[in-house]
């Protein structure tokens, strides 16, 4: 394990560095025509810009993509690693990964479409279907788009992150209302499950449903969001957070009466800023269960927004199911393209 000292550069700003002062040289001496782009992309902390010095004990260097034509790809690598110095700022320019033994350099050379197809498993610059969309999670798409861009000199990498900027309208709405379906399903059973006296089983609904609150911030904010680890650290940059936060202390908290307190104030926030958005009009966000003394997500929120779709494809979707994130949390399915397309296929 290799441990880097508290006071390390951030890796966003190691890896600048390291291309402007060593890479980028390389790349006019060696290369000057060849179109390339240069970015901190990719898997680690440091590409959300929010690694620390915990992050730093692992895969954690002098590391950056370069993007360069296909047939580049093998005399790039290869004069990198003939021409790079050992060193830089003190690190290592070569180490090995987490499960690796050798040591190799860590510019990942490669082409922009190699790159979208590893992560997501399509390019997005050639278009992409609903389930395409449906497929992607929040942290494949920030891996893509969320790092910075040193140098882009023929636009292919820009193109494709603005492919991903956001879901087309139709897709962004059957998300947000498979949110709401989700809370609609089980938003009572907390109550339920108090008043038998199980309150480990009511706090365990509040625990998922109050992720289901979480993730509908994101969609309302129109950002992506991550893997779990930092779920929670940039839900609190949201813009709604602030507004948000106390109320999740008590979905969380004991006590089904303040539980369902919490509930109500947080999908009332939430419902105001999806009105604000021209996406629903309901007047309320919750209502009685039946005659039973439990609140339940009103029914108006999800026609509301799944009625002016028109995309037919959306339309045919099965309500509730909504993107792969919202379909399950297994890692194992999360990290692999092919896995996240499979299990949105119906």
């Amino acid at each position: 394990m290799r441990v880097v000292s508290d006071d390390a550069a951030s890796g966003i700003t190691l890896a600048r560095a390291y291309f402007h002062q060593v890479v980028e040289p390389i790349m006019s001496d060696r290369f000057a025509e060849l179109p390339y782009a240069a970015a901190r992309v990719g898997s680690g902390s440091d590409v959300l810009g929010l690694d620390d010095a915990t992050s730093r004990d692992h895969d954690w260097g002098l590391r950056l993509s370069l993007f360069v034509p296909g047939s580049a790809i093998h005399e790039v690598d290869a004069e990198l690693e003939r021409c790079l110095p050992a060193t830089f700022r003190g690190l290592p320019t070569r180490f090995a990964f987490t499960g690796e033994t050798a040591a190799r350099h860590r510019v990942e050379v490669g082409s922009v479409s190699g790159f979208a197809n590893a992560r997501l498993g399509f390019d997005p610059r050639v278009g992409m279907s609903v389930r395409d969309w449906l497929s992607l999670s929040g942290q494949a798409v920030l891996e893509v788009i969320a790092g910075p861009v040193f140098t882009d000199r023929n636009g292919e990498l820009d193109g494709l992150r603005q492919a991903l900027a956001w879901y087309p309208d139709d897709v962004w709405r059957y998300v947000l209302a498979s949110g709401w379906v989700r809370l609609e399903q089980e938003l009572p059973l907390m109550g339920r499950a108090a008043d038998t006296g199980d309150e480990l089983g009511s706090r365990i609904i509040a625990a998922r449903l109050t992720q289901v609150v979480m993730h509908l911030a994101f969609m309302i904010e129109r950002r992506w969001p991550p893997y779990a680890k930092w779920f929670g650290t940039l839900f609190h940059r949201l813009p709604c957070a602030a507004e948000l936060a106390p109320c999740l202390g008590s979905m969380l908290g004991p006590g089904h009466g303040a539980r369902q307190d919490g509930f109500a104030a947080a999908l009332d926030a939430l419902l105001k800023r999806q009105n604000a958005l021209g996406l629903t009009e309901a007047d309320v966000a919750t209502v009685p269960f039946w005659d039973r003394p439990y609140l339940h997500p009103s029914p108006d929120i999800v026609s509301q927004l799944m009625q002016p779709v028109a995309d037919p494809a959306v339309r045919a979707l099965p309500p509730g199911r909504g993107s792969i994130e919202q379909r399950t949390d297994s890692v194992d399915v999360l990290v692999d393209p092919e896995a996240r397309w499979l299990a949105v296929a119906g």
